[in-house]
């Protein structure tokens, strides 16, 4: 059973002036909760829902036993949560979509970005939530349930490889390739990559912002790696990559 607690309602936020919503964008916290908590409610950003872990220390510190999920801002209000970001040809995400912040304390050793794994728990209560909030905006397609780094390549890696995409897709959330599809274009690009100009029409069809260079071509191949093949997320584009690509616009954008 999906529990919304409003105890804690955010600071700062806005209106949408009339947009209506179209995507729901999820991210990491990397923090625990009692601190995700004070920066979503008092530290100029916000989102709609955070998602704690139930194994935090700081959430069971503040005398919570049941999972749940927190709404900060509500949903017909304007969450500070995607900033400069990008979807389908339209920036500024925040005026037209929900943000989720789940309690993930992924860590950057330097070098390194760390992913940590989501319990079970908080996926189901993630997709309880996702549900919930699917039943209320039916404008919202499967391509639209996106991560962080999905609508902000360029600076965002959240909400990370470990987050399990298919099995939101398996619970009827979100978008995931037809293997039989994906295993055709796989054929056909070992032989040949398709050229570069090509791919990186493919990548804005499916909704990603244009790469302005090379570096910016990886970073999107890395975030979408990230969320459609997380075993490797290298950034670099090879037959299986652009086999993906093609066989989710197929599926969703009738190309």
């Amino acid at each position: 059973m999906l529990v919304i607690d409003t105890s804690f309602p955010a600071r700062d936020f806005n209106e949408r002036n009339d947009e209506p919503v179209r995507q729901v964008v999820l991210h990491y916290t990397a923090e625990p909760f009692a601190s995700s908590l004070h920066c979503l409610t008092r530290q100029g950003v916000s989102a709609h829902y955070l998602l704690p872990d139930p194994h935090d220390p700081s959430y069971r510190g503040a005398g919570y036993e049941e999972l749940r999920a927190f709404r900060l801002v509500d949903e017909d209000k304007r969450a500070w949560h995607a900033g400069v970001s990008q979807w389908g040809g339209r920036d500024n995400l925040n005026s037209r979509s929900i943000g989720i912040e789940i309690v993930n304390q992924a860590w950057d050793d330097g070098e390194v970005l760390h992913f940590v794994a989501y319990p079970d728990e908080q996926i189901e209560v993630l997709i309880a939530l996702l549900r919930d909030i699917l039943e209320r905006y039916p404008r919202v397609g499967p391509t639209d349930i996106l991560g962080h780094s999905d609508v902000a390549y360029w600076r965002k890696s959240d909400p990370g490889p470990r987050l399990p995409w298919r099995r939101l897709y398996e619970a009827g959330i979100g978008a995931w390739f037809d293997e039989p599809t994906q295993a055709m274009y796989q054929r056909r690009f070992c032989v040949a990559l398709p050229p570069e100009v090509e791919v990186e029409r493919a990548f804005q069809r499916y909704g990603y912002a244009p790469a302005k260079n090379r570096q910016g071509f990886e970073l999107r191949t890395r975030a979408f790696q990230m969320h459609f093949r997380p075993q490797d997320y290298c950034g670099s584009l090879d037959a299986q990559t652009c086999a993906i690509l093609y066989a989710l616009n197929e599926k969703y954008r009738g190309l």
